[in-house]
């Protein structure tokens, strides 16, 4: 599998991939808001996230490109907002991978379930390059 380049942008993300869609001449980026996803009932999602995009991916030449809103309170730091994703149908790669990254490093979110991957987690390495590390079950979410 190849690693994928995650952007994050701060309110304007729905912006950013609709113009690198329109550059790169691709198809029109599906887009997935906080608003659209399932409702965690021990969460409440505060209005101003709503609409802000959740999830975003283009295809440009070959390599995805995916992209998403930070999250309200969150820090953003333009220059510094970009993450790989090791994406895989490996599980136990996955978890190899995982458990290499954050040795020396931090951890955002431990791997887990959530509702768009079997097995998700979000890693700092020990350089300061951020990961994101995620099943693939062969089904297109986006």
């Amino acid at each position: 599998m190849a690693v994928d380049v995650y952007f994050n942008f701060d309110g304007n993300c729905r912006e950013a991939v609709e113009f690198y869609a329109d550059v790169f001449n691709t198809e029109a980026p599906q887009i997935m808001t906080f608003g659209e996803a399932p409702p965690n009932p021990e969460y409440k999602l505060p209005k101003e996230a709503k609409d802000l995009v959740m999830h975003a991916r283009i295809n440009i030449n070959g390599s995805n490109v995916m992209f998403s809103d930070v999250f309200p309170g969150t820090p953003y730091i333009q220059g510094n907002n970009i993450t790989l994703a090791f994406v895989s149908t490996d599980l136990d790669e996955i978890k190899s991978v995982f458990h290499k990254l954050k040795e020396g490093g931090t951890v955002h979110m431990e791997l887990q379930e959530t509702f768009w991957s079997k097995c998700y987690g979000n890693v700092k390495d020990r350089f300061g390059t951020e990961w994101q590390v995620s099943h693939d079950s062969g089904q297109s979410a986006m």
